[in-house]
């Protein structure tokens, strides 16, 4: 006969010694192995804010200005005229050769002014078109002037470059809806 004690029962138990590294390990993998999407946003460099009674106006003439309008409809339209997205660059590329001689304060300005409800996709497309005319102008005028692309020019020939062919390009603020 098997004597069976009273009052002492069998438990299974899960060794949990290890348990903490596990969790550890798998918190890491998960941190290194997760790709993190960063929207980088538009490159613009903005001025300075300057207090309205502080602001000054000037009178700009109308050659040395290209207006890009970009109403809710989708139509765009530079200096009035209705055109593609894909012709703003073509349209701005005679434009900015031509005032490549001369002073900064005569060079030409781009004025991008949208509706309130426009669409935002058209919007980046409009600025990636100015953007790549003076690009496209930019590299032209380096291979004339240097004899090479503009990526292999030295700080020197950057600077006269930025110099001869600035990036001015205006957002005008939205007109309110009322």
């Amino acid at each position: 006969m098997v004597k069976i004690k009273k009052g002492s029962t069998r438990t299974a138990e899960i060794p949990t010694s290890s348990m903490a590294d596990i969790a550890f390990l798998l918190l890491l993998f998960f941190l290194v192995a997760t790709v993190i999407d960063v929207d980088t946003g538009i490159g613009l460099s903005l001025p300075e804010y300057v207090p309205p009674d502080e602001q000054i106006t000037a009178e700009i003439s109308k050659d040395r200005m290209a207006a890009i309008l970009i109403n809710e409809n989708g139509d765009v339209l530079l200096n009035k005229e209705v055109i593609a997205i894909p012709q703003i660059r073509q349209t701005l590329i005679p434009r900015i050769e031509s005032k490549i001689e001369l002073p900064k304060n005569k060079k030409l300005i781009v004025s991008v002014k949208t509706d309130r409800k426009t669409n935002y996709n058209l919007y980046i497309q409009a600025l990636d078109q100015v953007k790549a005319a003076y690009a496209e102008v930019k590299e032209a005028y380096s291979k004339t002037t240097f004899g090479v692309r503009m990526l292999d020019l030295n700080e020197e020939q950057m600077d006269e470059l930025r110099e001869k062919i600035p990036i001015i390009i205006s957002i005008a603020e939205p007109e309110s809806v009322k």
